[in-house]
């Protein structure tokens, strides 16, 4: 354990009493800190349940310092929670605010405050039809203006001076991609919130630029899709200026930095992917291995494919967080006759879905493709080629050779690992594949892929970048790592051996290593947060739970201050049946309260759960070293 994480236990006891309710309204405001710690550390404070297990039913989460209320999304009721945090260690329900009044089966997906507004991202009841935007007063609760934006929006922020409201509106297409809405970026000037007036920042000057677009790295794969249709918005961080936004593109591996005084998409920038055959960049790429194999695997190249994004700024420029959870594209894997069966030859129907995720021991299994007809075999795969095989120069270290793949497919090593089919074979110079035969000799007539590469999702860390796209810094298999050390501790009282739930589900108890084959800890949501002259990230691992704090003052030397992990059950198979007692699981939104907002006077981070549906506080304890 890091020496300064033993010390502080004075200001934890101090702050936890600061923390509960005073019996008089005429008590003085505490008086916040607003010094620079030399490390911080949370501590677990307080809760709010809604009971409803795997629900969604605590998501996006936004607070607002002159009502003292959190704003939480709960979207298992496709609605508003309104918390009471006069006592942080106590948020109470005040009310649920919903989004009937606009549309009968709209949704509400994201949420944002600033200034005494509540912003609201809004889904029509169909998710490809046009969505909306409103504000809300954050005391009266009044809707004090609305308007349309893009299909589905996803997230919503404000600009720092105020003046606008940002939606990322994702455009997913329906379950069988026979509606395939365009992706956007709402820009709604709010300087009169009750006539809000919305420009439409698209990507319909991109097609026709297709094919550049793919060999710079941009994913752009769905069904007959143009680039409008197949840019997809996640997620919107802004310039402290206002003058500039980046969204992540999450399917698409790629930000799009768009102009916010002309609501112009300037730029598509690609991220790249991260080897993982590099030392420093390793990963545990088995879920049945019975062990921790955190280790280099080359050929294995991951997308990085970030969902949460957040600028700040550091030496004069500015620099953009992401949090690489990844995602893949999964669309009609419900319908069976997507995947075909043997009685139509396995020829599964195209216009019925797309499904890019499968596992490498089906991938490059010496039989080809279908032996897996009838279960989950994409339609596209199989319309592409009868198998696939990995190239030998590339993946000889696991056993493969000419026409047959080794060792590489088997569980304790790449077999489990879930890959895209839709990059890594080798292609000619006009995209087309390059056909083999069954024995892995060239042959135009073959009909078997050679992967060169496999492509695996998300990169099981976070990084930091220019504001060109350019990597500046990546976590590598710190995280990972980390959660192997004998230094991490899990549980609201650090008594729970990490190591010992590594790469656990969120959803299920006694699931150590289960989320290896896929993307690891995930980490997905994230915020940042100035304490004195320092910037700490505090980012969310969606299944292994908790957060994990850095100090991310210098971009180019991030440096891990804490991680904290407020589940308490970890081993009852049921997670649902002991959910009034397992803590918190699955966090998806974060929320820093600086000292000088909170109803405390403490610095403190509110995190939305959607596993166990509850809203956690944790104070954010200001640690100084002895001189």
């Amino acid at each position: 354990m890091k020496p300064w994480l033993a010390l502080g236990t004075g200001a934890l006891l101090a702050g936890l009493l600061a923390g509960c309710g005073s019996d008089s309204d005429n008590d003085p405001a505490p008086t916040p800190d607003t010094s620079t710690p030399d490390h911080i550390r949370l501590s677990f404070l307080g809760r709010h349940g809604t009971g409803i297990f795997d629900g969604s039913a605590a998501e996006i989460t936004a607070f607002d310092p002159v009502s003292g209320r959190a704003f939480v999304v709960n979207a298992e009721k496709g609605a508003l929670d309104v918390l009471d945090m006069s006592d942080p260690a106590n948020p109470t329900l005040e009310q649920t605010l919903t989004t009937s009044d606009i549309a009968v089966g709209t949704e509400v997906n994201s949420v944002a405050v600033q200034g005494g507004l509540v912003a609201l991202a809004i889904e029509a009841p169909a998710k490809t039809d046009p969505g909306y935007m409103a504000i809300y007063d954050a005391t009266t609760l009044e809707r004090l203006g609305m308007v349309q934006v893009g299909a589905q929006p996803d997230m919503v922020t404000f600009t720092p001076d105020g003046n606008s409201v940002l939606t990322a509106n994702e455009g997913e297409p329906n379950d069988d991609y026979s509606v395939d809405p365009e992706g956007s970026i709402s820009v709604i000037d709010i300087t009169d919130p009750t006539n809000p007036q919305p420009r439409t920042a698209d990507f319909s000057a991109y097609n026709g630029q297709e094919a550049s677009l793919r060999q710079s790295g941009v994913r752009i794969y769905g069904p007959g899709a143009n680039a409008a249709r197949d840019l997809e918005p996640e997620y919107v961080a802004i310039s402290a200026d206002s003058r500039t936004a980046w969204v992540t593109l999450q399917e698409n591996n790629a930000l799009a930095k768009v102009d916010i005084g002309n609501a112009t998409v300037t730029d598509i920038l690609p991220l790249g992917s991260k080897n993982h055959g590099e030392d420093g960049n390793g990963l545990d790429a088995s879920d049945e291995d019975g062990e921790i194999n955190i280790r280099t695997w080359p050929g294995v190249l991951g997308l990085y494919l970030p969902d949460s994004i957040h600028a700040y700024s550091a030496d004069g420029q500015t620099w953009l967080v992401t949090a690489n959870e990844g995602d893949a594209r999964a669309w009609g894997e419900d319908n069976d006759a997507y995947f075909g069966s043997e009685g139509d030859g396995c020829a599964g129907d195209t216009r019925l879905g797309f499904v890019e995720e499968f596992r490498v021991k089906h991938l490059v299994h010496k039989d080809g493709f279908d032996r897996r007809c009838g279960d989950d075999l994409p339609a596209q795969l199989r319309e592409l080629a009868a198998g696939a095989l990995l190239n030998p120069e590339t993946f000889g270290y696991c056993g493969a050779s000419a026409g047959d793949p080794g060792e590489c497919r088997d569980d304790e090593t790449l077999g489990r690992l879930n890959v895209t089919w839709t990059l890594g074979y080798r292609t000619d110079d006009s995209g087309a594949p390059v056909m083999f035969d069954a024995n892995g000799v060239q042959d135009p007539a073959g009909d078997r892929l050679m992967y060169d590469n496999l492509y695996s999702f998300g990169a099981r860390s976070f990084s930091i970048w220019s504001e060109g796209g350019e990597l500046v810094w990546d976590s590598g298999d710190a995280i990972e790592t980390f959660l192997a050390s004998d230094e991490c501790m899990a549980g609201s009282q650090r008594t729970f051996a990490c190591a010992e739930y590594f790469n656990s589900g969120h959803d299920e108890g006694s699931a150590f290593d289960s989320r290896s084959d896929a993307k690891g800890p995930e980490p997905e949501g994230l915020t940042i947060g100035q304490i004195g002259d320092k910037t700490f990230l505090f980012l969310g691992l969606e299944r292994m739970g908790g957060v994990l704090v850095y100090d991310i003052t210098n971009p180019t030397a991030p440096a891990l201050e804490d991680y904290f992990n407020s589940r308490d059950d970890w081993a009852t198979e049921d997670t649902e049946s002991v959910l009034a007692s397992a803590g918190d699981l699955g966090p998806e939104g974060l929320t820093f309260i600086a000292a000088s907002d909170s109803p405390n006077g403490k610095a403190l981070l509110l995190v939305g759960h959607e596993v166990s549906g509850t809203t956690a506080v944790y104070e954010v304890e200001s640690l100084f070293e002895e001189q």
